[in-house]
């Protein structure tokens, strides 16, 4: 594994950025000390980045693929337009059970409506037009997740992609793990996709923001 997190830059990046609310940070301090699988926390830098796309898209319809504990929900909810709506979708029963204690804790509780299954049913049955898609859940099923979305996304409207790197795996010469050759197989698919343009962010562990032609 190739060690692609600068840990001194990510703190000097965290003291120059806008600090998160008290609610972010009490999921985070939760999520860190708690959580078996905290690293999957997007974190207060990579936070405010999507906190800050949100805003400057302005959506009315956002959907996340992958709820964890919350957090990335509250920061992408803070862009939403007046009477906007963010759908995320979260398999695991308790971690589900925690982000809706902390929807219910928001300004935004209203706006955030949280579906508990598996995403690959989920949603062929919601009916939006998206102005923008998070995808954070299981790596095998980003292309999937990619193609269930883009038909159903705004022209001009933005997927992001979080763990694009995957812990530098795909940076290697012979890609072994399986989520690390899904992640590769997915950047590949968007590199050949002719709707999309792209640009792969080395924040965190990679944040690929594509844009529907």
């Amino acid at each position: 594994m190739i060690e692609i997190i600068n840990h001194q830059a990510e703190k000097y990046a965290a003291l120059f950025s806008s600090p998160t609310d008290e609610l972010l940070q009490e999921i985070e301090q939760f999520t860190m000390q708690n959580h078996p699988h905290s690293i999957m926390l997007s974190g207060p830098v990579q936070g405010k980045l999507l906190e800050l796309i949100s805003r400057l898209i302005n959506p009315k319809k956002i959907l996340e693929i992958g709820t964890f504990t919350g957090y990335s929900a509250l920061c992408l909810a803070k862009g939403l337009a007046p009477g906007g709506e963010l759908h995320t979708i979260e398999i695991n029963k308790e971690d589900a059970a925690i982000s809706r204690g902390y929807f219910s804790k928001s300004l935004q509780s209203e706006q955030i409506i949280l579906h508990e299954g598996n995403a690959l049913d989920i949603i062929p049955a919601l009916t939006d037009t998206w102005d923008m898609v998070f995808i954070d859940a299981d790596k095998v099923n980003y292309i999937n997740y990619y193609e269930l979305t883009l038909s159903r996304l705004q022209k001009g409207g933005c997927i992001l992609a979080d763990n694009v790197l995957f812990h530098g795996e795909v940076l290697e010469g012979n890609i072994t793990g399986k989520n690390a050759k899904a992640i590769h197989a997915f950047n590949e698919h968007i590199r050949r996709d002719e709707r999309t343009q792209q640009v792969i962010m080395t924040v965190r562990d990679g944040l690929m923001l594509i844009q529907k032609k």
